[in-house]
C-alpha cells in the first residue's frame, strides 16, 4: 500500500487538512497542505473550510490551533510529541513570577502551553517578539518561557526584560565556535541563525530569522551557499522552496526528537482513528486566545 497515496485519499474523506511545521521529517512535509511555523499553520487552518485539522507537531502546536478553532476536530498524530522548552514553565510558576512583579505585563512565545498564554497579557512569535514586546509601553515586563529570544529582543530595544530561564533543548547545542567551523568549511556563506540561539550565536550570525524569515532571506540573497543555524528540518522546506541554492547545517546536532516522532504510519492511523484528539478547556481557551488576539492586533 502506498502509504501517502492512502493518507490523500483518508483525508478527502474526513474533511481533513494536514498541517506540518518546518522541523518535520521531509516524508511528512511532502504530505501536508501546508508547511510553516506554528502559529502560521494555525491562522491557515482556521480558515479554511476542514473539519478536521491534523497537527503534524508538538502538542503546544495542536492547543494553539483548537484555541483558534474550537468547532474543529484537532488531532496530533503522536500523543507524546511534547516541547521542553514549553514544560520548562507552568501556570502556577508563572502566577508567582507575577506576584513577585506585580503591575508586570506578561509576554508569552507562542511555544508556551495553554494555561500559560492564558496567564498572559500578550503573546508573540519569533518574528514579531520585539514588536510586541515594544507595543507593550513602559514598565516591567515579563518574557517567558525562551531566556535566548528574550535576551535578543531586550538587546534590539535597548531595555530589561524579566526572563525565564527556559530554552529550546536543540538549539541551545549550537556554539560560536560551531558557527566559526562552518564559515571556515563555507568561506563566504552566510550565516543565518534563529533567535532561539544563545546570545553568543546570535551574536556572530550574518542575520537572526524565524523559520518564514529564513525562506525570505534565501530567495533574496545572492549568495549560492547558505549556513542554516536552526533545526535540520528546515533544511528541506528551504531546498524546496529555493531550488539551485545549496544549504548547510552548521550542526549535525540540531535535531528536536520530539519533532521527529511523527511519522506516515502514525499520520494514516491519526487519520483512521481520528485520535488522538485534542481539547483545550474552554476558559483556559478564552483566555489564552485573548493573548493571542492582543498580538495579532499589534
Amino acid at each position: 500500500m502506498d502509504i501517502a497515496l492512502r493518507i490523500r485519499e483518508l483525508k478527502e474523506e474526513r474533511n481533513a487538512v494536514i498541517l506540518a511545521h518546518n522541523y518535520q521529517n521531509p516524508e511528512i512535509q511532502d504530505v501536508a497542505d501546508f508547511c510553516g511555523d506554528s502559529l502560521g499553520l494555525s491562522r491557515q487552518a482556521a480558515q479554511t473550510d476542514a473539519e478536521v485539522i491534523v497537527f503534524c507537531g508538538v502538542s503546544f502546536m495542536a492547543e494553539t490551533a483548537k484555541i483558534l478553532s474550537p468547532e474543529k476536530t484537532v488531532i496530533l498524530p503522536e500523543r507524546m510529541a511534547g516541547c521542553p522548552m514549553a514544560d520548562m514553565i507552568d501556570a502556577n510558576q508563572l502566577r508567582q513570577l507575577k506576584a513577585k512583579h506585580p503591575g508586570a505585563k506578561v509576554v508569552s512565545y507562542v511555544n508556551s502551553s495553554a494555561e500559560v498564554k492564558a496567564e498572559s497579557d500578550s503573546c508573540c512569535t519569533s518574528a514579531n517578539a520585539a514588536r510586541v514586546v515594544e507595543a507593550m509601553g513602559p514598565g516591567e515586563i515579563i518574557f517567558v518561557p525562551d531566556q535566548n529570544l528574550g535576551s535578543w529582543v531586550a538587546k534590539q530595544l535597548g531595555r530589561d526584560l524579566i526572563l525565564w530561564e527556559g530554552y529550546c533543548l536543540t538549539h541551545h547545542r549550537l556554539g560560536a565556535r560551531d558557527v566559526e567551523a562552518a564559515r571556515s568549511a563555507h568561506p563566504g556563506a552566510p550565516v543565518i541563525v534563529h533567535p532561539e540561539c544563545r546570545p553568543e550565536v546570535v551574536e556572530v550570525a550574518d542575520s537572526v530569522q524565524s523559520t518564514e524569515g529564513m525562506i525570505r532571506f534565501a530567495k533574496e540573497t545572492s549568495a549560492q551557499e547558505i549556513l542554516v543555524g536552526t533545526e535540520m528540518g528546515m533544511i528541506h522546506r528551504l531546498e524546496r522552496e529555493v531550488p539551485g541554492k545549496k544549504f548547510f547545517l552548521i550542526h549535525p546536532g540540531l535535531i528536536c526528537p520530539n519533532m521527529k516522532m511523527t511519522t506516515l504510519d502514525k499520520l494514516l492511523k491519526s487519520l483512521e482513528t481520528l485520535s488522538p484528539q485534542i481539547e483545550v478547556p474552554e476558559e483556559i481557551r478564552i483566555r489564552a486566545k485573548r493573548a493571542l488576539d492582543r498580538m495579532l492586533a499589534l
